[in-house]
């Protein structure tokens, strides 16, 4: 089945905008060599170590299109701490025609601030509650993993962008696999997902776009090519022995402070 059009085909860094290379955060490596991307119409997974800036450049595209920093709907206007870059402003995106009626921006390290944001605005009463299209028990009655699953099974409902942010910080490896289900769902449902993951069982969404970014740049890469699946695939398959070797290169401390 041919995806539908998608609401963003990609984007680009206005480089002759940007002031200086040197400073952050146009010189971390995600962002120093950033060109063209093309988005995949359904599902775009960004990987790299941590540093890389792939966080860095989620949530500029988040902000870009127009959703609050620390992450919600559209419809959030909220600020616990700024910290967001200043990248979003030298952004150009390549949208289509085509209007979303949802979307929704999980940045995994703030979610614990959009829960208290619903608590607070559903207890103001100024207007319909958002708690309950959360489910049935409040989000900070939940586990954090349990609050996650359930903006994904209760909140979204495809036909929307949605750009997420390490979503598996949370997750059980099964409700990782959990969550591949309702992706298809939603995708099947017209939905277009931006990712930045470091889950070898997420990046395995099939016919998924991955960009992997290294200290050379961003490039496309297959799964299997993906540093995440190796170095997962090569503990696994041998752990005895790759236990030996890293903590082989372990010093043991022997001395002793006193506390």
């Amino acid at each position: 089945m041919k995806p539908p059009q998608p609401f963003l085909y990609g984007f680009r860094l206005d480089c002759e905008a940007v002031p200086s290379f040197d400073e952050y955060p146009f010189s971390v490596p995600a962002i120093k060599t950033l060109g063209q991307v093309k988005l995949h119409p359904s599902v775009t997974f960004f990987v790299g170590e941590n540093g890389s800036g792939k966080s860095t450049l989620i949530e500029a595209l988040a902000v870009k299109n127009r959703f609050n920093p620390e992450g919600g709907s559209k419809n959030f206007d909220f600020a616990t701490r700024a910290s967001h870059s200043l990248l979003s402003g030298y952004l150009q995106l390549d949208t289509s025609r085509r209007r979303a009626t949802d979307g929704y921006f999980l940045r995994a390290e703030s979610f614990f601030n959009v829960a208290t944001e619903i608590e607070k605005l559903d207890q103001e009463g100024a207007g319909r509650k958002l708690g309950p299209s959360y489910g049935d028990i409040p989000l900070h009655e939940q586990s954090h993993g349990e609050s996650f699953f359930a903006l994904l099974t209760n909140r979204l409902f495809g036909d929307g962008l949605y750009i997420f942010d390490e979503p598996e910080a949370a997750l059980s490896p099964m409700r990782q696999m959990s969550m591949l289900v309702l992706m298809k769902g939603l995708v099947d449902n017209g939905a277009q997902f931006i990712i930045a993951t470091h889950s070898p069982i997420l990046l395995a969404y099939p016919d998924a776009l991955i960009y992997q970014i290294t200290d050379s740049g961003m490039e496309p890469v297959p799964y299997t090519e993906t540093e995440h699946y190796r170095v997962t695939r090569d503990f696994l398959n041998r752990p005895e022995k790759m236990l030996g070797l890293l903590l082989d290169q372990l010093p043991l401390r022997t001395d002793k402070t006193d506390e």
